[in-house]
């Protein structure tokens, strides 16, 4: 685009979108809040935009994010008539070297800041299977360190005291050491000789960590991160021809976006899932099917969303462990769906019955999803008019929160306090409130 020319590129894309100048400016405004930054956008800014002026380089990010979830597609840089950002590259780095980079960056606290302002991309384009799996050329050595056995168990042994710090104190202190981790120890082993069972193991153990790093920082409300950690993990799941680890990290990232709001996101991710693990036990048929319930119901698709979720309900019935497992589905997790599916739907009260049997049947060492799942049952109690019974789950919530690290857990206490401002002249709600103004920090 020459200088002073009217950006065409931008033109066309918002005719695609049939947005009206102010639409626009508003969802851009609407980004920037979600990464944190408020913006203040408006249709002078827009016309100026299509007229050729070259928006600053952090609204570039951002319009072209929202022209991508309106559209359901990527949206290129030169697409949208906006020059390459400066120093991109144009080799795709090795898989083993972006992990090196993307631990390294998380490591940092001086970096942590500019990872958070990464925004979710709903239209993050997704590898399928064929497209990753036994794909080894990224990872070739040449080195004469060689690994074994021990050192795969070594990696699976702190993916689970990970993944054990995570569910009782939450991910915010977890994840930084998850990343030192993989930076210093998984990557030299990745790169290392061995026998191919071994290397093969190594890449699929790397993979589960990558899963649950990315887990902590969908945690923490880092969900740029988390998607560029979830790529990872995918492409390493291939690379060890590890369908499990491939399925359960695509249906994370369903969760992520259904978490999010992005409903037809949460779908496709969710699908895809379920299409790429075909020989699924009754428990991870319960695990995906659970999802995908919970995905098509917020988008209003009742009669598959209770197709689903009678689907999950009867594999749960088949599975024979009920024991605690990384990445398992329990009764708790099950019922966490049905409440989910219910409240989509419009049953309020039938949520508030599964997420009571929910809390029931989780097990005391998930605290962090302990305080979570308390809050969003007293949130839901009070919403149809319960205050009492609300005040007491928020306690409870209270109770375990001084111990947990986790944005989402916080999230949830700022949300109560909004929440039972209005009752503060009930003693009860007034007391509750008391309590929460020494132990929640003020929302930033």
């Amino acid at each position: 685009m020459a200088k002073g020319q009217p950006n065409e590129g931008l033109i066309r894309l918002l005719g695609e979108t049939g947005w009206t100048y102010g639409a626009f400016a508003r969802q851009i405004n609407r980004l920037g809040t979600e990464q944190g930054t408020p913006l203040r956008y408006d249709e002078s800014a827009v016309s100026h935009w299509l007229a050729g002026t070259i928006p600053r380089k952090d609204a570039r990010a951002l319009i072209l994010e929202a022209l991508a979830r309106k559209l359901g597609r990527p949206v290129t840089h030169a697409e949208a008539g906006f020059p390459a950002p400066v120093g991109q590259s144009k080799q795709r780095s090795s898989t083993v070297e972006g992990l090196m980079e993307l631990g390294r960056q998380d490591m940092d606290p001086s970096r942590r800041s500019v990872l958070g302002t990464a925004l979710f991309s709903a239209a993050l384009t997704i590898p399928a299977w064929p497209e990753v799996v036994g794909r080894l050329e990224a990872v070739q050595t040449g080195r004469t360190t060689r690994i074994g056995h021990a050192e795969v168990d070594a990696v699976r042994a702190m993916t689970e005291k990970v993944s054990e710090l995570d569910d009782m104190f939450g991910g915010r202190h977890a994840r930084p050491m998850a990343a030192a981790f993989l930076v210093n120890t998984v990557a030299p082993h990745l790169r290392a000789d061995g026998p191919p069972e071994v290397r093969q193991a190594m890449l699929s153990a790397a993979s589960d960590l990558l899963y649950l790093t990315g887990y902590m920082a969908v945690d923490e409300g880092l969900h740029g991160l988390a998607q560029r950690y979830y790529l990872k993990a995918l492409e390493l799941a291939g690379a060890a021809d590890d369908h499990l680890t491939y399925c359960t990290t695509l249906r994370g990232m369903s969760v992520q976006a259904v978490d999010l709001g992005h409903g037809s996101d949460a779908i496709r991710l969710a699908d895809a899932a379920a299409a790429a693990s075909p020989q699924a036990g009754p428990r991870m048929l319960a695990f995906l099917t659970g999802q995908q319930a919970h995905s098509a119901a917020q988008q209003g698709d009742r009669r598959t969303a209770l197709l689903y979720m009678r689907q999950a309900e009867a594999a749960m019935d088949r599975a024979e462990s009920r024991s605690k497992a990384f990445g398992s589905y329990d009764p708790a997790a099950l019922n966490y769906h049905i409440a989910q599916v219910r409240y989509e739907l419009g049953d309020v009260a039938g949520s508030i019955e599964a997420l009571q049997e929910s809390n029931k049947l989780r097990y005391s060492v998930y605290r962090r999803g302990n305080v979570r799942m308390r809050a969003l049952l007293a949130e839901r109690q009070l919403q149809i008019g319960h205050l009492e019974e609300a005040v007491k789950t928020w306690h409870d919530a209270l109770d375990d929160y001084p111990f947990v690290q986790s944005g989402r857990a916080d999230q949830r206490m700022f949300t109560m306090r909004s929440l039972i401002t209005p009752y503060r002249r009930n003693p009860k709600a007034a007391e509750l409130y008391e309590r929460a103004s020494t132990l929640v920090p003020t929302a930033t």
